[in-house]
């Protein structure tokens, strides 16, 4: 009976079922694993989870895989930020591996597996924290958790482009900006919650985790049941598929198959537009905060001195300034993935990458520039016009990949493509930190060691550029035959209605207004509250 329930027959909607009630199913499992965003906010109390106050270090013979087991010191934030990592190369990696599942079962089956791994794995961190065990974390959230997020990343991408064929950007685009939401919704969350259970003997942790995966497995639940997929054909009324005409020749309306874009050149085009635009932007992410406290040090806070000659309570409120830019660059981040991707509605995705590319090198080459004249809104407004780019070249590339393989399983493609942003968060991190660490060595100014980091992530934007100007419509031998959609279809549970398969659980009828009001407000809500929050924190940075 379960396994009927959640089959992708069960969910195909009826007639007169409103299609605005999909997006805000895929933003209750978005705005979920996007805490995955925010879990550095565990990090200081977990590293202070035995001494509580102050942290219990590990002597030297304690390497990592020591610190996987030991019992008896606290972990180090460095250790801990491995988790980070964990998550996006699991992410990438689940979401490859398991994309042509998806597209088989349906976005019900993957979501409610999503939900599973993903809230489960945050219950075995909480134990792995309670028995002092870092290998559970690994387990619990890294793995088990990776593969909830390359799933539940992936399960509403070929569903909203089917119903919104006419907007496909803007539809991906408001899924893709709920994962960006998520940290802006769990990461206050989390502190609140922590606050409430930390006792004299207990930072709050595994509380913490417990609750949010109870929270978060009823939102994704929701969300999970809430998907429906249209009958195989549908489109909306009044709309016609565009005709294949020089304007729109980078949209086909055949499809291919996901065990061949390993070997199409524009798959690899495609991997490398959004792996260089991806590494460039995570790169400076992580490196904000530090960035702008040592290149303009005391002006953050109206002192003429430099980062190095300040005192422990200037450092205190330059890193209150500081908070405030993160919080800045991420409410540019989550805007960027709807606006970009809505845009590319009109532009077209070749163009709107091309934007990102010129215009993001353009600002990158800046950075230098306005540092040096010591502009603090030149150097803001660069970075969050770099991060509403690289916001919107996540929300974009579902689109993108639907115009040049067709719809059929873009899913699947697109949880291939995701391997590039695996590669991409080792990527950028690792070319920003290390240059960082390479030019102090060498003696150079606090203030001037991200310059060269900058020209070489201009150098990045470029080689994407060059990318995305190769790309070109698919040759006929990479699409699927009649006879082979035809199968895949079947093995893809395909109906023509949902009369097809009984009364189902479809939907048909008029969709009340009420309940699409009800949906987005359930997930608009949390959302806007999240946004209430980081603005509070912006502030820090105006005032």
């Amino acid at each position: 009976m379960a396994a009927g329930f959640l089959d992708k027959e069960r969910i195909i909607a009826g007639p007169g079922f409103n299609r605005w009630l999909v997006p805000p199913a895929a933003l209750a499992i978005h705005l979920c694993i996007g805490m995955a965003y925010g879990f550095s906010v565990f990090w200081l109390p977990l590293s202070k989870a035995l001494g509580i106050k102050e942290a219990i270090k590990c002597g030297p013979e304690i390497g990592f895989f020591q610190e996987l087991f030991v019992t008896t010191c606290d972990w180090k934030i460095a250790t801990l930020g491995w988790m980070y990592t964990m998550f996006f190369v699991l992410l990438g990696s689940s979401a490859a591996l398991w994309g042509g599942w998806l597209e088989r079962v349906g976005p019900r089956k993957a979501g409610v597996v999503s939900a599973v791994c993903w809230c489960g794995g945050m219950v075995i961190s909480a134990l792995g924290v309670h028995l002092h065990q870092f290998w559970l974390m690994i387990l619990g959230s890294g793995v088990i958790g990776g593969i909830g997020l390359g799933l539940g990343y992936i399960s509403p991408v070929s569903t909203l482009i089917k119903w919104f064929p006419d907007r496909r950007g803007m539809a991906t685009g408001m899924a893709i900006m709920g994962f960006g939401g998520g940290a802006l919704i769990g990461s206050p969350l989390a502190a609140q919650l922590m606050k409430s259970f930390a006792t004299p003997t207990d930072v709050g942790v595994v509380s913490t985790f417990i609750v949010m995966a109870a929270g978060y497995f009823v939102f994704m639940m929701a969300g999970a049941l809430g998907y429906r997929v249209p009958p195989t054909g549908w489109k909306p009324a009044g709309w016609t598929p565009p005709a294949a005409q020089v304007n729109n020749a980078m949209i086909t309306q055949r499809h291919v198959h996901v065990k061949k874009v390993w070997g199409i050149p524009q798959f690899w085009l495609v991997w490398m537009v959004l792996c260089m635009n991806v590494s460039a932007g995570i790169g400076v992410i992580g490196m904000a905060s530090p960035m702008l406290q040592e290149v303009f040090g005391g002006k953050l806070i109206g002192v003429a001195q430099k980062f190095g000659e300040l005192d422990k309570p200037q450092l205190a409120a330059i890193a209150a300034v500081a908070a405030g830019f993160t919080a800045l660059l991420s409410l540019f981040n989550i805007g960027g993935r709807f606006f970009w991707a809505s845009l590319s509605d009109k532009l077209g995705r070749k163009l709107t990458y091309i934007v990102f590319f010129v215009l993001g090198g353009l600002m990158y080459a800046s950075v230098p520039g306005s540092a040096g004249v010591g502009s603090i809104v030149l150097f803001v407004g660069a970075f969050c016009v770099i991060l509403s780019m690289y916001g919107g070249g996540f929300a974009t590339v579902p689109a993108y990949l639907a115009d040049l393989f067709g719809t059929q399983m873009v899913g699947a493609i697109h949880g291939r493509l995701l391997t590039a942003w695996a590669t991409a968060g080792i990527l950028g991190p690792v070319v920003v930190n290390y240059m960082r660490e390479y030019q102090l060595g060498l003696g150079i100014p606090r203030e001037q060691v991200y310059n060269q980091t900058m020209y070489i992530l201009v150098g990045m934007l470029v080689i994407g550029l060059i990318c995305n100007l190769m790309v070109r419509p698919l040759a006929d031998k990479w699409f699927m035959t009649d006879a082979e959609l035809a199968e895949e279809k079947r093995l893809a549970h395909e109906r023509a209605s949902a009369a097809e398969v009984g009364s189902g659980s479809g939907g048909g009828g008029t969709t009340s207004p009420v309940m699409v009001a009800v949906a987005w407000a359930g997930v608009g809500i949390p959302l806007a509250w999240g946004v209430y929050k980081t603005l509070v924190n912006v502030a820090k940075f105006f005032s």
